[in-house]
């Protein structure tokens, strides 16, 4: 059911209405819209009501004040202005609670066995007495742990529960608020409730604006100020930029708070006193740097000055060029052309390389006759990508063990910090690193300040891909700052040219429109499908993945088939998308649950929003649900060759992933891939957003669409302009004395 405003026919007076929680229709965490369907004392039927609630659990009593309405299409409901959610009483709605999966280790069975035992005691049993629980079959110490634990949290959960809510406030992020804070929670949010924004996913500067508010802080006080100027600042990161100029901080940071200048000006000294934000003037213009950032630049370019000086290593003094490359050639059975052998001649006299081209162009044929090279001299050879999709590409085509950057760098998770650093470096002789392009300001510094100065450094990526999803742009500064020995391949290889999908992809992004009239009944692995009503290109997406291509060409629509999206929201959006393919894909699951605003059952597959260092589970990162157990508040989920357990709580991070963002795709490669493009994405159409999206595809590329908003995203160029300082840091200090 989708939210809306109800428009009733009757209305009557103000009253009350109180009841049990028989079966919860909708819920939507983010917003608490809910439909609930009640069991009200002395009603045989089930009454329905509309409200909002943060958390509604089946079982649990609730107390409504609002009016009855007739709804035009949903007829008698009763709308609950105010909702007051208690434990409950009775023996069913006990057991409906209990068995709901909210506390872990109670799962239906157990419910009702505990219920049998206690009856309505049964919550004054797991306060005062749990010990009693090991009196029933099946529930030892272990279990019983487990449910005490999980009482107790979800104790302190339902007070900053009550706290958010008693101060006006949505609490769908209250779980992960205890998870940060723990049982001082409330005490550090009444501190501070600006904090929210900075620690809690999901929890925006306004919302946590509207509780200081609500907590009697001054809207003008510097606290309030200076939470305002961070959020600017991460809402520019959060776009890619590492700066913004001062006086647009300024004025967008007056226009938000609605406070004066000279207020925004103190908050933003006080964040330059602490070194939160590094002030900077370039070309008489003063730009403001979140530290880690303006750090990040200065850092990438002290490394590669440290890296560029002498030693230089061993085997490069020994090697023979010309003797090599012919020994390359030998062993890969390979002949190179001349372009590729003078690029692998400038890979094996300089120490830092960068090396990029579109899809066809040899790049995974340089990178093999390299290793086979310098195999010959060292065994010290070190392969690694951003992403574990990218890290397994680059393992399958080069046979050689690949790591993503943070297993290489040994990120611990509790420190939140890297292992790997100046004072515990890699142990590398020769560093590839794969997909450049997705590697952001922050991890580029943190990889350079673990590389040993012995070691020969060589960047591998498409630089005309969209950058990476944090901030800066890192390979095309490196590559237009021309201080770096660079291999630039343009040429397409015989066997890459009879793929319509790479030769299409360079179209793109000489600003062409690729082929779209392909003669009907011609096999190719790149085909148009003209329809122009978003309606039309959804009915014709969706037979298409569920039907056409399985038929055809004999690929699973969910193992092998993915949705490319160029935006999430709208009816062409990835959330729609997921919903409509959902229901045609996995039609009767074995089992399911239902959070954060999304059905998650078995055989789903899903993709990670959120880095977790914990699991070793990163952003974009694709599995499938394997099993659903409520009864332990568990889910377990594949991903590629491990299986990652969530608990129920966790799945905030996820959501389905039949179709996702084109962003989200980075770095990664599929059989094949259906890119819908229409004018209602006119907003994000790009031609870095396309050619990212078709390049994703292996052996099948179908965009179903109208031709004027492919040839819109062609011809427009907008990803890539971000604020940053890196180039001209290189340019001004990077010393090139030792390229070749």
């Amino acid at each position: 059911m989708t939210e809306q405003t109800l428009t009733p026919q009757t209305r009557t007076a103000h009253e009350s209405l109180n009841g049990t929680i028989e079966r919860v229709t909708y819920h939507n965490e983010e917003s608490g819209f809910c439909v609930l369907r009640l069991k009200v004392k002395n009603n045989r039927d089930l009454v329905t009501v509309v409200g909002s609630a943060m958390t509604v659990t089946p079982g649990e009593f609730v107390d409504c004040q609002g009016e009855w309405i007739n709804d035009r299409q949903y007829g008698l409901q009763f709308r609950a202005e105010k909702m007051r959610l208690v434990l409950p009483s009775t023996l069913e709605g006990i057991e409906k609670y209990l068995g709901s999966g909210l506390v872990k280790g109670v799962g239906p069975h157990f419910a009702k066995c505990m219920v049998k035992a206690f009856g309505e005691k049964v919550f004054e049993v797991i306060d005062k007495t749990p010990e009693r629980l090991t009196e029933l079959p099946g529930i030892g110490p272990s279990r019983r742990a487990k449910i005490i634990q999980s009482w107790g949290d979800q104790k302190t959960i339902r007070e900053i529960v009550v706290f958010l809510q008693s101060h006006g406030i949505g609490t769908a992020r209250a779980v992960r608020i205890y998870k940060t804070y723990g049982q001082s929670a409330i005490q550090k949010v009444s501190e501070n409730p600006y904090r929210l924004a900075l620690d809690i996913r999901g929890i925006g500067f306004k919302t946590a604006d509207t509780l200081a508010e609500k907590l009697n802080i001054p809207r003008d006080s510097p606290m309030r100020a200076q939470a305002g100027v961070r959020h600017l600042l991460q809402d520019f990161a959060s776009e890619g930029h590492s700066a913004v100029i001062k006086t647009q901080l300024i004025e967008d940071a007056s226009l938000l708070l609605e406070i004066t200048e000279d207020i925004i000006e103190e908050a933003i000294q006080l964040e330059i006193d602490e070194s939160a934000v590094i002030p900077e003037t370039i070309e008489n213009v003063t730009y403001l740097f979140l530290g880690s950032f303006y750090h990040a630049e200065v850092g990438i370019v002290e490394h590669l000055n440290r890296l560029l000086k002498p030693p230089i290593p061993a085997w490069q003094k020994e090697i023979k060029i010309e003797e090599a490359i012919k020994f390359s050639e030998n062993k890969t059975r390979r002949i190179l052309s001349p372009t590729q052998r003078e690029a692998l001649r400038v890979i094996l006299q300089n120490k830092v390389v960068l090396v990029t081209g579109g899809p066809g162009v040899g790049k995974t044929t340089l990178v093999n006759s390299l290793l086979t090279i310098v195999f010959r001299y060292t065994s010290k050879v070190v392969l690694c990508a951003p992403t574990g999709r990218a890290a397994k590409r680059l393992n399958e085509s080069t046979g050689v063990e690949a790591k993503t950057l943070h297993r290489l760098l040994e990120f611990d998770p509790s420190q939140f910090l890297f292992k790997r650093d100046e004072y515990s470096p890699l142990e590398a002789d020769v560093l590839v690193v794969d997909e450049m392009s997705m590697v952001d300001l922050v991890l580029m510094y943190r990889l350079l300040k673990a590389v040993p100065s012995h070691c020969v450094l060589l960047l591998v990526g498409d630089a005309d891909q969209l950058p990476s999803v944090g901030p800066g742009m890192v390979l095309s500064n490196l590559i237009d700052s021309e201080t770096l020995a660079c291999v630039r391949l343009t040429e397409i290889f015989r066997q890459a040219k009879t793929s319509q999908i790479i030769v299409n992809a360079h179209q793109i992004n000489k600003g062409h429109l690729p082929k779209l009239d392909y003669e009907t009944g011609i096999l190719s692995d790149f085909y148009f499908i003209e329809a122009k009503t978003p309606e039309a290109i959804l009915e014709k997406l969706m037979q298409v993945v569920t039907v056409r291509i399985p038929k055809r060409f004999g690929l699973n629509p969910i193992r092998d088939i993915q949705v490319l999206v160029p935006m999430n929201r709208g009816g062409l959006g990835a959330r729609a998308l997921n919903i409509a393919l959902q229901k045609q894909l996995n039609p009767k699951p074995s089992a399911s649950i239902t959070r954060y605003g999304w059905t998650f059952s078995v055989n789903d597959k899903v993709i990670q929003n959120v880095n977790n260092y914990d699991k070793e589970v990163f952003n974009g990162d694709i599995g499938v649900i394997r099993s659903i157990d409520e009864e332990e508040g568990l889910i377990i989920i594949q991903f590629d060759d491990r299986k990652v357990n969530y608990e129920i709580d966790d799945l905030d991070e996820l959501s389905l992933a039949y179709a996702t963002s084109i962003h989200k795709a980075q770095g990664s490669e599929y059989p094949a891939i259906v890119i819908p493009i229409a004018m209602q994405h006119f907003k994000l159409l790009d031609r870095k957003l396309l050619y990212t999206g078709v390049t994703r595809g292996k052996s099948l590329v179908v965009l179903i669409g109208e031709v004027r908003a492919i040839a819109m995203a062609v011809r427009t160029e907008r990803s890539g302009k971000r604020v940053t300082n890196l180039k001209r840091r290189l340019v001004d200090h990077l010393k090139n004395d030792y390229l070749i």
